[in-house]
């Protein structure tokens, strides 16, 4: 079994114009990673798409030395890697498909991550309500050389989730760094998880891994990648251009092709240059075949699902999962999960083919479906529409699956070489080698940038240098492994001006990096807006902390601050006084004016709104 963790939203969705009115993104001050691209147009390689997987491929090959730059349309990690199940797992499913090279280096890049990632990726239990003995043992056959469901669902007993779970612990021996799994009767599965249906007959425990951070993971990497090529992320307010090896901006698309080069529009301004490139790399998810064309070189490689998510404040299901993921498979065969994170428990998800001329959303529909899988299993537990806080939907970057039911699609990826004729095809141009990524997920982020960064190497003709395997990343570096040892980072951080549950905030936001945050606060240059204070709003955020974001992380808009870089909306802790302090906060360093200031809010509450279900009437102002 596996959920699916790669779905997206269309690349530039947090920018769109909802709300009607013309964005005054002239009064935007200007941006250095803009400014870097346009004051040298040329890199040896030029990536398309900020997902983990194009800022994991830009990080890789900046530790190699190569002038690299990335655009990405919309904010980094805006869609599919945003809008995922959050988990880093080996995908136990993959094993009923034959995908047993994809088990294998899953397993081993979360055993990875678990170790170079220690800050935002932690060992996730994970227990599997099983309702019956021997069903499944003749369909699951069929299932493996067909690919397709044959006939009416036949729900997979005990027998074959041991024999999966058996199969599935071999290939965590090598460097395994979690248990292995645990099969429990009903007295003993109830006595723990008493809330439980109680019809089950058995309860299969298992780890596996999660990431509650996502979009910080993808900051870190990319800021790994920008100061391994001497460049440090910046935004306005930061460093100047420069020679940078490695550059990379947000809200920058790649638009057309022209006789000169590719053009390049960003995305607050509409402004555009051209730029060119030795490689060209199209990391842009379920777009990969869109931007192709944009490129003038028409693909179908992508055949996108989608996938939804809701998030609960339920105490109650909450105690119910006791710590630990439920993860099962509901009554018409997808694999999906209830999965508490902090306060909040996270559902999911669908797989349902995508239409992408449509913005996916998270439809009643769906919503009902969350409701029908979590009282399959928590029977007693009543679930309200009032319970959701937060809900998310996008599409899985898989590859053109044509009949292929969306669940025996693979979850494998591919890279599929063409070429970009600068000028046209017709004008006979130059020819730009193009490596477009298919398919692709989080936990295998760091293999497959590999992966892709060894295909770049040898068209440059280039050698790799560093291997990224046991390299930490970002805040992970020096991160405490124990309850005791975060104790005591975070005492030492205590000073008269920081107490001790910022300071936990912090560590839990940036890893060690916080140390640099915390400095920022308390020791920034002057000029910037004085001594730091905390918002009446929240406790998690200050007036320094929004000047070090915009500083250092690069933030277009509002809405950025509270998706991407914190996790304030998905938590259901967003309100109308939070937005107008983060504006007010932003308006100093991003040179905005009181109109700008009040386009952000409005834009915010309707991103919030339109694309994430948000209807509490605290945020209207």
């Amino acid at each position: 079994m596996s959920s699916t963790e790669s779905t997206g939203t269309p690349a530039g969705a947090g920018n769109q114009n909802v709300t009607g009115q013309e964005s005054p993104a002239a009064r935007t001050a200007t941006r250095a990673g803009v400014e870097q691209l346009r004051n040298r147009p040329h890199a040896q390689v030029l990536i398309i798409g900020g997902g983990i997987n194009g800022v994991g491929t830009f990080r890789d090959l900046a530790l190699q030395g190569i002038d690299v730059a990335l655009v990405e349309r919309g904010d980094y990690c805006q869609g599919a890697s945003g809008a995922s199940s959050h988990m880093i797992h080996g995908g136990i499913r993959y094993l009923e498909n034959g995908e047993f090279r994809l088990v294998q280096e899953s397993v081993v890049e979360r055993n990875g991550l678990l170790n170079i990632a220690p800050h935002y990726v932690k060992p996730l239990k994970t227990t599997i309500p099983i309702f019956t003995t021997f069903s499944g043992i003749l369909a699951a056959p069929l299932r493996f050389l067909t690919h397709k469901q044959q006939g009416r669902h036949v729900e997979r007993g005990a027998f074959l989730i041991k024999a999966g779970l058996t199969l599935y612990d071999s290939f965590s021996r090598s460097g395994g760094s979690v248990p292995r799994h645990q099969f429990k009767g009903r007295k003993t599965a109830l006595s723990e998880l008493p809330k439980l249906n109680p019809g089950i007959k058995y309860a299969a425990t298992y780890f596996d891994a999660s990431v509650h951070n996502p979009e910080r993971l993808t900051l870190d990497v990319l800021q790994d990648g920008q100061m391994a090529g001497d460049g440090g992320m910046t935004g306005a307010g930061g460093k100047g251009a420069g020679a940078s090896q490695a550059r990379a901006t947000n809200y920058v698309g790649a638009t057309a092709v022209t006789d000169q080069g590719i053009e390049l529009t960003d995305q607050l301004t509409g402004k555009s240059f051209t730029f060119t490139a030795d490689v060209v790399v199209n990391t842009t998810g379920a777009w990969v075949d869109q931007t192709n064309a944009s490129l003038g070189e028409a693909t179908r490689f992508m055949g996108g699902t989608k996938g939804s998510h809701i998030v609960l404040d339920h105490p109650e299901l909450l105690a119910a999962c006791n710590g630990r993921e439920i993860f099962f498979e509901h009554t018409d065969g997808r694999i999906v999960l209830i999965y508490p994170m902090g306060d909040r428990v996270l559902v999911g998800t669908t797989d349902i083919d995508a239409d992408m001329t449509e913005t996916p959303v998270c439809t009643p529909e769906e919503v009902d479906y969350f409701f029908e899988l979590i009282g399959h299993v928590f029977p007693s537990i009543l679930m309200d529409r009032g319970n959701i806080v937060y809900s998310f939907a996008g599409v899985r970057p898989l590859p053109r699956h044509d009949e292929t039911q969306p669940g025996f699609v693979s979850r494998d990826y591919r890279i599929e070489r063409s070429e970009v004729a600068l000028g046209g095809k017709a004008s006979g141009g130059r020819k730009v080698p193009t490596l477009s990524l298919v398919g692709g997920k989080w936990t295998t982020f760091r293999a497959l940038s590999e992966h892709m960064t060894n295909d770049v190497l040898a068209i440059l003709g280039s050698e790799r240098k560093v291997s990224t395997a046991k390299l930490p990343i970002g805040g992970g570096a020096g991160f405490p492994r124990t309850d005791a040892g975060i104790e005591a980072w975070i005492r030492s951080q205590v000073t008269p001006t920081l107490d001790a549950t910022r300071a936990g905030v912090l560590l839990t936001r940036y890893g060690t990096r916080a140390s640099e945050v915390i400095a920022y606060l308390q020791n920034g240059p002057s000029g910037q807006g004085g001594a730091d204070r905390v918002f009446d709003s929240t406790p998690e955020l200050s007036n320094r902390e929004i000047a070090f974001m915009v500083e250092h992380e690069q933030i277009g808009h509002l809405i950025d601050v509270l998706i991407r870089r914190t996790s304030l909306a998905f938590r259901g802790l967003v309100t109308a006084d939070l937005l107008t302090e983060t504006a007010q906060a932003l308006a100093g360093p991003l040179g905005w004016d009181a109109s700008r200031c009040s386009y952000e809010i409005q834009h915010a509450q309707d991103i919030l709104h339109q694309f994430h279900g948000v209807q509490d009437k605290s945020m209207i102002a």
